[in-house]
């Protein structure tokens, strides 16, 4: 039967009118706000939608279509007989419509292009990012079951799965934003999502130039390391915008190399042409059959790369990932979880170390530094903002330290007490990197005085 057939045969039946009207009775001697009572009508409508209508009606997706359920929600609501004015009644059909085709409350989050970030703690607590400042959201889910539904709405499309046997799942929603998702028995408030929003349009190097994140002359110098194939690995800490680095990093690439992108959830957003996208796979109920990064980066190796890229490496992935950067994959690109640039060495000693390999430290360190060229540090400010705090070199060894000089820095000098800002500059160390005769034989056009004070 249609939706409209069913809007056409009326108001319902006679016995669910005398049940109505007792729970209206027993509504009028209760102290109930009007709140908990819209809460429960949305909730008893947004169950009786799941019954009338069937996965193939939402997955028609037409303008006449959901004016039909449009229609049928409307009706709903007035079979409920409660007090409603115009205003509230579409309220909460935008909100069950927002439920049938989107992702809820979080759906208004999702779409404004201010937030970054969005974070359900639980289903009655969301808070939000925007122009990097936390804040409480307005909005909150019904209950925990609201959260799973939303939950499993996202992970259900690309194949995962989350249950009490797996309550944890990395996903992606179809913009590319990144997904995390923790149910009970870990989550012990309810379940709780985390969204890292990606703009529908990449950002590109003037954007970041114009946000602050870096200067026009460590944009060229970005730009030629890429074009001259220098490996590079962007570190920085959760939240720092290394994603969205490397993002702008790939996008110099040229078009006519083949690239193969390597994530755990895929997020990159490539506008080359000749674009590979793996991604790693979970196991299934049986915990079997789940295919990690070390598996994506060794079969990568495999299919005639020009550049690896790796979303990010957090363990033994990154013994291989340097073996390719030594072995003919030149201009690979990786980001890392660190908090200087230093650090990221401590921290792909420590990643080498867990893929089970018994190797000398000094032999990781030589590896090392003969694989990797440069080193981006994105860091996170206290004011919120997001900056290229170092653009460093590596060098080579001597002795048993690999060594590293720095091209070009942020100085912090201070902070506005009105404003809270950050007071600083970036800089040019005045030092010419040691691949400037690299890039200059690649034939790319800078000149040393991008590296001047």
């Amino acid at each position: 039967m249609s939706l409209l057939q069913r809007l056409q045969q009326g108001q319902g039946k006679p016995e669910d009118k005398i049940i109505k009207n007792q729970k209206h009775a027993v509504r009028d001697g209760e102290s109930d706000s009007l709140e908990d009572l819209y809460a429960e009508m949305k909730n008893k409508i947004h169950q009786k939608l799941l019954e009338e209508i069937s996965n193939e009606e939402v997955d028609e997706d037409t303008p006449e279509k959901w004016d039909e359920i449009r229609k049928l929600i409307d009706t709903m609501i007035q079979e409920e007989e409660e007090p409603l004015t115009k205003k509230q009644r579409e309220a909460i059909i935008e909100e069950m419509l927002s439920d049938i085709k989107g992702f809820g409350p979080i759906d208004s989050l999702l779409m404004d292009e201010e937030v970054s970030e969005v974070m359900v703690n639980s289903a009655k607590q969301i808070y939000v990012e925007r122009k990097g400042r936390l804040e409480r959201a307005p909005v909150q889910f019904r209950d925990d079951a609201h959260v799973m539904r939303i939950i499993e709405k996202i992970v259900s499309p690309i194949g995962r799965r989350i249950d009490e046997s797996s309550p944890m799942v990395d996903a992606r929603l179809p913009d590319g934003s990144r997904v995390n998702a923790i149910i009970p028995p870990l989550a012990i408030k309810g379940p709780s999502i985390t969204i890292r929003k990606f703009a529908k349009d990449p950002l590109t190097i003037d954007n970041l130039i114009d946000f602050g994140t870096l200067t026009r002359e460590m944009a060229m110098f970005i730009e030629a390391a890429v074009k001259a194939r220098l490996n590079i690995v962007v570190s920085g800490g959760t939240g720092s915008g290394k994603t969205t680095t490397l993002n702008v990093l790939s996008s110099f690439i040229p078009n006519d190399e083949r690239i193969v992108t390597i994530e755990d959830a895929a997020e990159l957003q490539l506008r080359q042409d000749h674009v590979i996208t793996l991604e790693t796979r979970p196991a299934n109920v049986e915990g079997k059959g789940a295919v990690t990064m070390r598996d994506l980066v060794k079969n990568s190796l495999r299919m005639r790369p020009d550049r690896v890229v790796v979303g990010e490496v957090r363990s033994g992935e990154a013994l291989d990932m340097l073996q390719a950067m030594n072995t003919g994959h030149d201009g690979s690109l990786t980001t890392g979880h660190a908090n200087s640039p230093r650090d990221m060495l401590a921290r792909l000693e420590t990643m080498v170390l867990m893929a089970g390999m018994d190797l000398p430290v000094k032999a990781i360190r030589e590896q090392i530094a003969s694989a990797v060229d440069l080193i981006i540090q994105q860091s996170r400010l206290k004011d919120g903002s997001r900056k290229i705090t170092h653009i460093t070199e590596v060098l080579g060894m001597e002795g048993e330290v690999i060594t590293l000089q720095d091209i070009f820095i942020f100085k912090q000098r201070g902070k506005d007490p009105e404003t809270g800002k950050i007071i600083g500059g970036l800089e040019p160390t005045g030092i010419i990197p040691k691949s400037f005769e690299q890039i200059q034989t690649s034939g790319i056009p800078i000149t040393t005085e991008i590296f001047r004070f």
